[in-house]
Formats: structure tokens, sequence, C-alpha cells
């Protein structure tokens, strides 16, 4: 954001500004060094005697105020992030009484922040008194050899006034250019940082070539030996797993045990460190990324909704939705009895992030959102986490006849949401330790029996 507004705004100075006086100053320049040429040969050389420092202490000075400006941009950037998290965790903040710790720390960036700016200032500003001195020493130069020559009679009056006259023409140049250079190395220096996001690469992007279609093909889902390290550490371990067009898989297992990290291969939010992930046995690094995530229905583990209406948050990702189709998508998502409730029904606006929601409403929201698209393939990870027991029941009802024929892959932590899945896949570590049904795994006594077992003893203890 600060690369986008206040580096932009110093490269809008070099282009406008900048480029504007450098044309003026350098037209200036040379018209006025070819009338003091006619006037006087000798007095224009000894005007320009001064010209080489002046060259040297642009070249000096230049470099210190772009190294300069661009660390100041850094730091710039760095208050903004900070601000910008804190009024985005601003409850955290308050429930964890740091208020006066956040200030303090934002008062520091900003003395840091202040400190810098103030030895820029000191560095432009002492560039500019040289440039001023060097100004006065080429006057001082000027008239003691205009003055050795007019009292000579080697040069008329007139002509000593006129060549006075232009040289102080030269002034506005001189400061001008001190000026345009300023202004040009913090744009470059600004530019550059700009540079480095419109040039950086995306790592997951169409392939080079002749990119495979995504809309035609099977909906087959089967990771290879796959293996997915973040910072050095497997979060998917040599894993294998097959999921078959049309069938509901779900995924359990203990916090850290890779079920995200699964599901978020199939759309290649990232791409894993080595095997592959094959949809209708294509490796879906030969699919174009955006073709490929529109057959995809996702719902994310962290809901998140855009500052506007209900309406527009559910037909996100189908911009010519109708208002029946979003009606739908949310009846089916079990939203339509809090809708009614709204002040505005689906045009109620939710605020940043979903601030006036529930957590249960911002997933039931996610969800319409998904499946409102009609993917071919729905990824719902842990969407159902922040709902009761009764509305869960009522949802999965509801997305029953919508999953049938259709891929889908749950995951969740309730035994509740994954009992009616045709496959129950668990995870430990990266890797599958145990695969089948709902009664299967109730019979191999492993992870998912123990998990059963505990959330039923749960059940029955709340009913007393």
């Amino acid at each position: 954001m600060a690369r986008s507004t206040n580096d932009l705004n110093a490269v809008r100075m070099m282009l406008g500004p900048g480029i504007m006086y450098w044309a003026e100053t350098s037209l200036t320049f040379l018209l006025s060094m070819a009338v003091m040429l006619h006037t006087d040969v000798r007095l224009t050389v000894m005007a320009l005697l001064p010209a080489p420092c002046v060259s040297l202490a642009v070249i000096f000075f230049g470099r210190r105020i772009h190294k300069r400006f661009e660390h100041i941009q850094s730091m710039f950037s760095d208050i903004s992030s900070r601000v910008q998290e804190n009024l985005a965790g601003v409850r955290v903040v308050r429930a964890y009484a740091q208020e006066n710790a956040e200030v303090a720390q934002f008062e520091q960036l900003n003395l840091q922040y202040v400190r810098e700016n103030v030895g820029l200032t000191r560095l432009q500003g002492f560039f500019s008194s040289l440039l001023q001195a060097f100004i006065g020493l080429t006057f001082l130069l000027v008239m003691w050899s205009g003055g050795r020559q007019l009292l000579a009679h080697r040069i008329s009056t007139g002509s000593f006034v006129m060549f006075n006259t232009y040289m102080g023409m030269l002034i506005w140049p001189m400061i001008a250019f001190g000026w345009v250079v300023n202004l040009m190395q913090r744009g470059t220096a600004s530019l550059n940082r700009i540079n480095e996001i419109l040039h950086e690469k995306p790592t997951i992007a169409r392939p080079l070539g002749q990119a495979e279609t995504a809309r035609d093909c099977p909906t087959d889902v089967h990771f290879r030996d796959v293996t997915a390290a973040f910072a050095g550490r497997e979060a998917l371990s040599s894993l294998d797993l097959a999921i078959q067009a049309g069938e509901t898989v779900a995924i359990v297992g203990q916090t850290g045990s890779g079920k995200t990290t699964l599901v978020n291969l199939i759309p290649r939010l990232f791409d894993p460190t080595s095997g592959s992930v094959e949809v209708g046995g294509v490796d879906v690094r030969r699919f174009d990324p955006e073709e490929l995530r529109q057959e995809i229905g996702f719902v994310p583990q962290e809901t998140f909704l855009f500052s506007a209406s209900l309406a527009e948050n559910i037909a996100w990702g189908l911009p010519d939705a109708t208002r029946e189709q979003i009606a739908w998508a949310a009846e089916v998502a079990g939203l339509a009895s809090d809708i009614a409730s709204f002040p505005n029904g689906l045009d109620t606006v939710v605020g940043e992030r979903g601030l006036t929601l529930s957590g249960g409403q911002k997933q039931r929201t996610a969800i319409a959102r998904a499946i409102i698209r009609n993917p071919r393939i729905l990824i719902l990870d842990d969407a159902l986490s922040s709902v009761d027991t009764v509305t869960e029941e009522k949802i999965l009802n509801q997305l029953a006849s919508l999953m049938r024929g259709r891929t889908t892959i749950l995951i969740s932590h309730r035994v509740s949401t994954v009992k009616n899945a045709d496959r129950i896949v668990v995870l430990s570590k990266g890797r599958v330790v145990e695969i089948g049904t709902h009664s299967e795994l109730q019979e191999q006594g492993g992870y998912y029996s123990d998990l059963y077992q505990k959330q039923l003893l749960e059940e029955e203890l709340e009913a007393i």
C-alpha cells in the first residue's frame, strides 16, 4: 500500500515537475550560454570553471539522497504495516490491554522516521547551499575578470552588463537543477521499489506453451507421492491418496497433521515440494490456475468477507449472479433465517471483514459464495466449526443433494460432520494412517474411533 501511494507520488513528481523543470532549465541554460559565448568567450569559460565541482557535488549528494530516501520509504512501509495490523487486530490489543505498549512502539517507529527525514533534509539543505556557494563563486570570478577587462577597455560597459544579465538568468536553472536532481533521486528510488512488485513473477503461473483445459476434464483427484515442506518442516510426507469423481471424502486428524495443506494443493494455492497432484489424470501444474479455480468451490478455514453487502459477498465469485441464485445459495447454506432478521435483508452491509456477523454467519456466507458457482469440485475446510450441531445437521442435509455426483472434500474435527462421507481419511504427521467408512474405522479402534467415542461422551454429558 505504501508503494502504491507514497512511492507512486514520488514517481509522479519525478515525471511531472521533474521532467518539466529539467527541460525548462536545460533550454534556458543552452540559450543563455549561446548569448554569453557570443558576447565574450573568456568570461564564459571563467563562468564555467565551477561546473566540474557542481557535477561532482551532484554525483556525490545524488547517490546519498537516493540511498537515504529509499531507506525512508522502507521505514514508511513499516509504519503503515504497523498501523494496519493494530487497526485490524484492535480487539486483540484491547483484550490484552496493550494499547500503551502499541502506542509506544508506534512512537518509536515515528521518531526513527523523523530522524531519518531530518538527516535527509540536512543533506538536501547542504546540497542547496553548496550550489548557492558555487553560484556566488561564479559571479565573483566573472566580476573580477570582467572588471579587469572593462578597465583595460577590452569589453564595453554594455556588453559586460548584458553578460551579467544573462548570468543572472542562469541562477534559477542552477537552483532548479539541484531541486530536479533531488526529485529524480527520490523518484528513481521509489520507482525501484514499485518495479520490485511489477517485475515480481508469481511462483504459481500459467504453464509455458499450451495449457490443458480444466473445464471438461474428469474430477477425480490423485495425490502421488506428495511432499510439501515449509521452512524445512514437512507438512505432508510422501502421501498417496486417490479420490474418485463424484465421491465425498472427509479428512480428519490432529491439529498440524497436514489437512489444510492437502486441500490447498488442489486449486494450486501453492505447489508440492515433490510429487504431483492430478485432476482428471492431469498434473494441476499443466492447467491455467485461473481456469482450474473456476471449477473449484473452496471455503477456506479462515473466512474473509469484503466490506460490501451480503448479496455482493455471496455473488463475489459469480458477478452476473441473479437475485434468485443468491437467495438459493443462502438457503442451501442455512443463512435464510438469519437474512430475514437483518434490517435490509440481502442488501445489509456486513462491514469490514464481516464485522457485523457472527462467526457462524460468516462461515455460512462463505459456503454460499462457494456453492453459487456450481463448482464440480467442492472443498470445505472446517467450514462448519463455528455453527452449533443443530445448524450443522441442517446445512449438511441441504448440502447432501448438492454434493451428490460432485467431488467433495470435507475437513472437520467433528465426527457428526464427516460420518456420512463415502470415505474418511485420517492424517497424522503428513501421512495417511487410516482410511475407510465410518463403521469400518470404528471397528479398527484407531484415532477415529477414539475421536468418535470422546465426542459421543461429550454429547451425553451435555444432555445431562
